[in-house]
């Protein structure tokens, strides 16, 4: 059986997406930052709860801990808990905005992948998927036909071309492991105050794909729904 961890995984884009893995028969478990909520979500689920705070070092290394105690090993790992930072006028972002979208979104990407390289490592076909998004995207950014085009947020465009250029860069230097990020789209979730054209299923397809297409499927690609998407 497929053993899958999803960050930030108690609403939205990860509980659906664990909803489906688990659908589909494999064992996933929830990681999330808050006790509660994430607790709850597993219980709906089915799965076991792991909490992980992607933006600190302790709580991600208890994480991979947790997991090699009770699991010895993960297959697929989802990077997918994220913030978007303080939605105001450019003029108006600060550093400190920036280092706290840049510690969660890319730092706190790179400290779980860290952590959980070993486990990952002892699968016979590991997985990673970086959640990514369009609004990193130049070429969809630019685009005057695209959603992508009509959003101003800097932090976060800029934090998700940071884990495009990751994961491409994972992807080339760990070739045992298949390393791509999925685009979910303009998505009706939380964190966009559900003004997303998608509907969470919808927006789930890509890392879905990602975490059960065959292993010779390819590495170092970013897809949404419909395909490989331009950078």
């Amino acid at each position: 059986m497929t053993i899958t961890f999803i960050t930030g995984a108690n609403k939205g884009l990860g509980y659906e997406t664990a909803r489906r893995l688990i659908e589909l028969g494999q064992k996933v478990i929830i990681g999330a930052r808050d006790p509660e909520r994430g607790q709850a979500a597993a219980h709906q689920l089915g799965a076991r709860f792991v909490a992980i705070d992607i933006a600190d070092d302790s709580s991600v290394a208890r994480a991979a801990d947790d997991v090699r105690a009770h699991e010895g090993h993960v297959d697929v790992l989802i990077n997918n808990a994220g913030v978007l930072g303080p939605y105001v006028p450019a003029e108006e972002l600060h550093g400190r905005d920036a280092s706290d979208v840049f510690n969660t979104n890319v730092v706190g990407l790179v400290r779980v992948t860290q952590a959980f390289l070993p486990l990952l490592k002892m699968s016979e076909h590991p997985v990673i998927v970086n959640v990514t998004s369009g609004m990193g995207s130049q070429a969809l950014t630019h685009d005057p036909e695209r959603a992508e085009s009509k959003q101003l947020l800097p932090l976060y465009s800029a934090s998700k071309a940071a884990i495009t250029m990751l994961t491409t860069q994972y992807a080339k230097a760990l070739p045992d492991i298949r390393v791509n990020a999925a685009d979910p789209g303009y998505t009706a979730t939380d964190i966009n105050h559900n003004q997303g054209h998608q509907t969470v299923a919808e927006g789930t397809d890509a890392i879905v794909t990602l975490a059960t297409e065959k292993a010779d499927a390819g590495t170092g690609r970013v897809i949404d729904r419909h395909g490989i998407l331009p950078w």
